[in-house]
């Protein structure tokens, strides 16, 4: 990496933890200086030796992730019971469900859009206070239409956590490490969704639904802890000051490199525009590409999975709740695992052998009828099914350059939500409706992987180990 880009090069060296040996630490313009003055900020800065700093980002990111898994599995835990509750039909549900996420669609693309103008850390911890003190209202619901409001707002905030916590992951660790904590960080999905199944089967079963919903209100507690631990990312504040600099000598009539004149001149143009352009059309297509097709394979089983548990084969909540915690678990696995598969031999295998391990084991669990055969075929295919999300947002953060990677990442996964968690439950719905089950829709999901990996595979660019810096300028 240039020390223009990044910052680094001969200049005033600045001491930080367990950096020694580094090369000194110049900042690249003024904001950067004034963050240099916080020891966090050196110790990612310095960017290749882990610190504390490093883990208390990944242990962040991780909360939030695992916050958002539990409430996730939550709201399809206790489908049943809210429906019953407030008399409402599947198709009734399914609407609600849909206006949920398209409230919380905004809030996917409006969050990372505002870390690109205002920083990663500011926006991270104000979307998690803001989720954590919504959702006891979703508790207190005394109707239907109070209550999708309500979850809507709470979608809104969450889904920030979705790009923002991986970019400042992806941003402050080492390019070496970068698959394996987004992966593990990730992973932390299936623990909370492991504990919603422990709500469920405990919490639920004693006091209702409600109480489910007032739990998760103590995530607040972990906005202080990204305030005040955990730093900004140093890309982006270089970022920042190259803008502010080019803009200064353009302002007195100095005259531009090359290299400046090049990058500027997409830099400045609007972030939705600067997705389509020649050098980033691919990119942009494969990364919503991964994020379409696997929102339509998560919203279609994950979302009606206790349905079908408690629809085709006469589960009870305590029997399906208590899948879940295992379900959660195991996929811990192959999220983690396949953030090692990542970043030792490649994102595109990664991708591939979690992708056909879990359509192959779906699609035998589709057919189980045995409570045994649903078990032992319902974790296996949880490894595959829940392991590609690790590969997934590591993916999406390294397919766009630090000025839009979060323009980027909103831009995917807003339109992954919009067609997996909007549009698609249509479909799922009316062949459950058509068919009397949920098992043709869920068949399509196994073709839905396979096609995944075919087109990753041929397709995708390979950015295992390179600098951030190194793929995009």
């Amino acid at each position: 990496m240039s020390s223009t880009t990044f910052g680094r090069g001969a200049g005033k060296t600045i001491a930080g933890e367990s950096i020694a040996g580094s090369p000194p630490l110049a900042a690249g313009g003024p904001l950067e200086a004034r963050h240099l003055r916080s020891a966090a900020y050196r110790n990612v800065a310095q960017g290749e030796r882990l610190t504390s700093t490093h883990w208390h980002i990944a242990w962040a990111n991780g909360l939030g992730w695992g916050f958002d898994g539990m409430d996730g599995a939550i709201f399809a835990l206790v489908a049943p019971m809210v429906m019953r509750e407030f008399a409402v039909s599947l198709p009734e549900y399914r609407s609600g469900v849909q206006i949920a996420m398209l409230v919380g669609i905004l809030g996917l693309y409006l969050w990372p859009w505002l870390a690109d103008r205002y920083g990663r850390r500011t926006l991270l911890a104000l979307n998690i206070a803001m989720f954590s003190l919504m959702m006891p209202l979703v508790a207190l619901a005394p109707g239907w239409g109070f209550f999708v409001a309500a979850y809507a707002i709470v979608r809104f905030a969450l889904n920030g956590e979705w790009a923002i916590g991986s970019m400042l992951v992806a941003e402050t660790w080492p390019a070496r490490l970068r698959a394996r904590i987004v992966c593990s960080d990730r992973a932390a999905w299936g623990v909370g969704a492991a504990l919603a199944g422990t709500i469920t089967a405990v919490v639920v079963e004693t006091w209702g639904w409600r109480a489910a919903f007032v739990l998760p209100a103590v995530v607040a507690l972990l906005a202080v802890y990204v305030r005040f631990l955990c730093p900004e990312s140093p890309y982006w504040v270089r970022t920042t000051d190259r803008r502010r600099r080019i803009r200064a000598d353009l302002a007195a009539g100095g005259a531009l490199s090359g290299e400046d004149q090049a990058w500027f001149s997409k830099a400045e143009k609007v972030g939705l525009r600067q997705l389509f352009l020649p050098d980033m059309r691919r990119n942009t297509t494969l990364a919503t590409f991964v994020a379409v097709t696997n929102l339509i394979a998560f919203s279609t089983v994950g979302l009606w999975m206790p349905l079908f548990l408690k629809e085709a084969h006469g589960w009870s909540a305590a029997e399906y709740g208590s899948f879940y915690v295992a379900w959660g678990l195991i996929g811990v696995v192959g999220i983690a695992g396949a953030g090692w598969i990542a970043d030792l031999v490649g994102r595109r295998l990664g991708f591939v052998v979690m992708l056909v391990e879990g359509a192959v084991f779906l699609t035998l669990w589709i057919y189980a009828e045995s409570p045994t055969a649903l078990w032992i075929f319902g974790l296996l295919w949880s490894i595959g099914f829940l392991g590609v999300w690790g590969p997934a947002t590591t993916y999406t953060a390294e397919m766009y350059p630090t000025r839009i990677r979060g323009v980027g990442n909103g831009f995917s996964w807003a339109l992954g939500f919009f067609i997996g968690y909007v549009l698609w439950p249509f479909v799922s719905v009316w062949i459950r409706e058509a068919t009397g089950s949920f098992h043709l829709a869920f068949l399509l999901i196994p073709v839905v992987m396979l096609f995944q990996a075919v087109v990753v595979w041929v397709w995708s660019p390979e950015n295992a180990g390179k600098d951030l810096d190194g793929i995009h300028v």
